[in-house]
């Protein structure tokens, strides 16, 4: 029996890990565990553990750590917090091996716990660039502090390679969440409507914005100039979701409900769309806009025109559908008036998505399953200086 721990520190993430959850769980010869944190226990964002409950899964741990703040200081200590639970968690879980996925603090903090505790990781997604959030430099700790190495992309692979890990515990399978929407069977549209309280009967734009975390005291003027750009086009609606536990996020959330009440005939926010209606939405809207990670990675298999905003996401493999603009009124209206028109949109009908692969979910399972750990997390560093690939 194999024990392996999955941690999960909010929603994004969590839809993400989905598919896995289920192939591991199925699996008789894995006793599987979830570790729960982050925004997930926070009531400001929605408490979305219960959503885990709810599919029918047990939460083994729950490590308390996001404070009611958005400062740099409280982003720190939230991450202190989170590594003396996790140092506790970890040790009663005593898990052969730990899955993290992405490149948050949160994961930061307890991959950190967990190397201390010389329990092996295994990374989803590493060796990508966001060039304008502090992640990005999370993700490539990440993947130093990891044993096993999970990533998206050939690009991505060879990346985590030159960061010094063995090429042999690197496994290109694409993009787990990729993989995982395809199998989703959506709401139909009046379904959606109903549960949205708005009508997709004009063009829809579905909006996610996020805080340059790189940057400083840019969360207001950034996203101003993207309101102002939805006030200068006629006849749409915009369904926002709001923005995660990050620097200055709490700035973006107060102004979208500012901005919902002063234009509720035609825009609707949500904290937390979920993964069922978030996927919906993706194959009726007609525009995707803001600066999320998903916009790059999932909206290319729904051939969703989509606006990427600013220096967020800057350094990911962008597929055709991508209009990448920066963070002036001015841009991104030129941006939406491209993603609108009908002859971009003839243009996608045969994109290919990077970062999909099939399978994906069951690869990254067998290798978890079947891979030799040894009783140490000592590990040698790849030089390719004097090593061929």
């Amino acid at each position: 029996m194999r024990k392996v721990c999955i941690f999960t520190g909010g929603r994004a993430e969590y839809g993400l890990l989905r598919p896995l959850l289920k192939e591991l769980n199925n699996d008789p010869n894995v006793e599987l565990q979830l570790l729960v944190s982050g925004m997930h226990l926070s009531n400001e964002f929605g408490l979305t553990y219960q959503e885990i409950e709810k599919d029918g899964y047990v939460c083994n741990e729950k490590v308390e750590m996001v404070l009611s703040s958005d400062t740099p200081s409280s982003i720190v200590k939230s991450m202190g917090l989170g590594m003396i639970g996790f140092s506790d968690a970890l040790e009663r879980l005593s898990p052969d091996v730990l899955v993290t996925l992405g490149d948050r603090y949160e994961n930061m903090a307890v991959v950190t716990s967990a190397w201390v505790c010389r329990i092996p990781v295994a990374h989803i997604q590493g060796g990508e660039k966001t060039l304008g959030a502090i992640d990005d430099q999370f993700r490539h700790c990440i993947s130093k502090l990891s044993t096993l190495h999970f990533v998206a992309c050939e690009e991505y692979r060879k990346r985590v390679v030159q960061l010094g890990e063995e090429p042999g515990r690197v496994f290109d399978v694409g993009a787990l969440n990729v993989d995982a929407l395809k199998k989703i069977k959506i709401l139909s549209k009046s379904e959606l409507e109903n549960q949205l309280g708005i009508n997709f009967d004009k063009p829809t734009i579905l909006a996610t914005f996020h805080p340059v975390t790189l940057e400083k005291n840019t969360s207001k003027k950034n996203f101003s100039e993207f309101l102002a750009a939805l006030d200068d086009l006629e006849g749409v609606n915009v369904i926002f979701t709001k923005t995660l536990a990050d620097t200055e996020g709490r700035i973006i959330n107060e102004m979208i409900d500012k901005y919902v009440s002063l234009n509720n005939s035609n825009t609707v926010a949500f904290t937390s769309l979920g993964q069922l209606r978030y996927v919906s939405a993706l194959n009726y809207v007609d525009v995707v806009a803001g600066n999320s990670s998903s916009g790059v990675i999932e909206t290319p298999s729904f051939k969703v025109p989509t606006l990427n905003i600013g220096k967020r996401e800057e350094g990911r493999i962008m597929a055709d559908n991508l209009i990448c603009v920066d963070q002036s009124k001015e841009s991104i209206l030129s941006g939406f008036k491209k993603a609108f028109s009908k002859d971009f949109k003839k243009e996608l009908s045969c994109m290919h998505n990077p970062y999909e692969k099939a399978d994906t979910a069951i690869k990254i399972k067998d290798i978890l399953v079947n891979y030799e750990f040894t009783d140490s997390t000592m590990k040698d560093f790849y030089d390719l200086n004097f090593k061929d690939e």
